[in-house]
């Protein structure tokens, strides 16, 4: 079995704000914005929503309002939640990441770890979307590099030597560089972060 991750550069606070603010205009942006995307994630769970989970956009307008929930269907708000940061934010590149298969991630992981750099991209498959929403039950994951985070781990990227990076296997360095590639947006735009969300 293959799995994914999708990540975007994105204000974490200003996601993270939408939800609860009872923000109508918001609302109505995404789903202008996003209506066939919304109607397509509905035919792809057809049959959780005939089962009682609620549209894509019900869910969106749930999590803007702060509820209310249904937290046997968690994983709707979860990908209302996506919706949010794509709306708020843009796709990074995620080549090295869609499709991976088993240890892919911890091996990343240990490259990362090898080279000082305190990030794990680990944190978007095992992570959990913000504490405020139903937790689902499986997918989607869904975990964030703080803009800091970010960029500490740049900094301890540009004191590393060739020596260093040319150790680590050519794939996991690949994979590696995609990830200084996200800080390094990421600090181009003060306050903004990385979210990911692993399926």
């Amino acid at each position: 079995m293959s799995y994914s991750l999708t990540l975007y550069l994105v204000d974490l606070e200003k996601a993270r704000g939408a939800i609860g603010s009872g923000d109508d205009k918001l609302r109505r942006m995404i789903g202008g914005r996003f209506k066939t995307a919304l109607a397509h994630a509905d035919e792809w769970f057809d049959s959780e929503i005939e089962s009682g989970a609620p549209t894509r956009y019900e869910a969106v307008k749930a999590v803007i309002n702060g509820g209310p929930y249904d937290a046997a269907h968690g994983f709707q708000y979860g990908y209302a939640y996506q919706t949010i940061c794509e709306f708020y934010g843009r796709f990074l590149d995620n080549n090295d990441f869609s499709p991976f298969r088993g240890e892919w991630l911890e091996m990343v992981d240990e490259g990362l770890a090898k080279l000082g750099i305190g990030v794990r991209v680990t944190d978007f498959m095992y992570g959990s979307i913000p504490s405020q929403l139903p937790r689902p039950e499986h997918l989607p994951c869904y975990g964030e590099w703080s803009p800091q985070e970010c960029a500490q781990a740049l900094t301890a990227w540009e004191a590393t030597t060739a020596e260093q990076r040319d150790a680590l296997d050519r794939e996991v360095l690949a994979a590696v560089n995609s990830c200084i590639g996200w800080t390094r947006e990421a600090q181009a735009r003060p306050g903004w972060g990385v979210a990911g969300f692993g399926f």
